[in-house]
């Protein structure tokens, strides 16, 4: 394809999406009715819709419009490209530009939600939550996300997997954040295909995410709760590191269907549990929420989900956080501990979100907590370990 084919298929994307359609279902469903587009063209076409979403009111700005033929008329003109040399240069490109579309478009407003490319609604408890950081950590999350690997330490050394991964084609270098961490600077797309990936000795995750679960407190043989698992990502980090007893929950057990397969992989094992089975089994040393929450540390990975948050949604991630909290404090033994963490930047979720827990349940105390942010090097995290006293 084309460059200027490439720019006509992410604009019916844009467009479809901006309709309400997923955008990993959309990039899907195009890759399966265009069998044609081999797959540098597909992995191009996604990173251009994924670019627009990232940065979609400046690029409205600067294309002056928010269908999907202006924003990517502005990140044309973002770029630097000519826009003349892609729209109407030749018969799968975009239609030729209008008089109006040559004349519209401006600049956007600096030091504002919409240069920071989030929702104005949203971007003022960005700027109390961050502070005088917000407009770099805004910036960070106009770019793409690096690409990061858990090396499983219970198997190899990071060292010797830099070494393994560059064999293959895959060039990475430690990562500061976790002793577990390399960020891939070459090779990405063959990840999936590679021996130390496909042994288990490696897993996609983010640094940040793997820097809350080193501060999980868990000694040898203690017993651990993975509360709200998904795919289980941080309890295979910790199996990956001490030796214990692990269990993991979801209320959708649907999202851990591939936990056993994965565990298996990493040679550890994890138990899960269904919800009469969580109580049954406790207490426990210690129990990890890796609670539902807005993902805004994320964006960058999905900026769709920036758009699609409301004042509403965010009150319904809060109740859904507290709840949660409370379910699991009573299951926790005396001196164990409660981990809290989310992939948030806002402070609502994070720590006033301890804060209010800690003073509706006075056995707890507040051992630590750290917050993440893009400016790290990772996504934006947040992770407070509690004592129960």
């Amino acid at each position: 394809m084309t460059p200027a084919a490439r720019i006509s298929a992410a604009i019916n994307l844009v467009d479809r999406i901006l309709d309400g359609e997923l955008a990993d279902r959309a990039l899907a469903g195009w890759g399966r009715k265009n069998r044609y587009a081999g797959s540098k063209d597909r992995a191009a076409i996604a990173d251009l819709v994924y670019e627009v979403l990232r940065r979609k009111r400046s690029l409205a700005a600067l294309g002056g419009g928010e269908t999907g033929r202006a924003l990517l008329l502005g990140y044309v003109r973002e770029v630097g490209s000519a826009p003349d040399s892609l729209f109407g240069a030749g018969p799968y490109a975009p239609s030729e530009l209008t008089d109006a579309e040559r004349s519209n478009g401006r600049l956007p407003e600096a030091n504002s939600s919409e240069s920071a490319d989030f929702p104005e609604w949203l971007w003022p408890d960005i700027q109390t939550s961050l502070g005088e950081r917000a407009q770099q950590v805004a910036e960070q999350m106009r770019r793409r996300a690096p690409v990061h690997l858990r090396i499983n330490l219970a198997r190899l050394d990071r060292d010797s997997a830099i070494e393994e991964l560059s064999s293959e084609g895959i060039v990475a270098r430690p990562h500061a954040l976790s002793p577990s961490a390399v960020e891939v600077v070459e090779g990405a797309r063959k990840i999936k295909n590679a021996r130390s990936y496909l042994d288990g000795k490696i897993e996609l995750q983010d640094a940040s995410s793997q820097a809350v679960a080193d501060m999980v407190p868990i000694e040898t043989g203690e017993k651990l709760l993975d509360f709200c698992a998904g795919g289980g990502g941080k309890t295979l980090a910790i199996a990956g590191r001490v030796e214990g007893t692990f269990f993991a929950y979801d209320v959708d057990q649907r999202r851990m269907k591939d936990l056993p397969a994965r565990a298996a992989r990493a040679k550890v094992t994890v138990n899960p549990l269904s919800a009469p089975e969580v109580k049954q089994k406790s207490p426990y040393d210690t129990i990890l929420i890796d609670a539902p929450c807005t993902g805004s540390g994320s964006w960058r990975r999905d900026p769709q989900g920036k758009w699609l948050l409301t004042r509403e949604k965010l009150r319904r991630i809060l109740d859904i956080q507290q709840e949660i909290l409370d379910q699991s404090a009573p299951l926790v033994r005396s001196q164990g501990h409660l981990v809290y963490a989310t992939c948030s930047l806002l402070e609502c979720e994070n720590g006033r979100q301890v804060d209010a827990f800690l003073s509706r349940h006075r056995e707890y105390s507040l051992k630590t907590q750290k917050r993440f942010t893009p400016l790290d090097g990772g996504d934006g995290f947040y992770c407070a370990v509690l004592r129960r006293d």
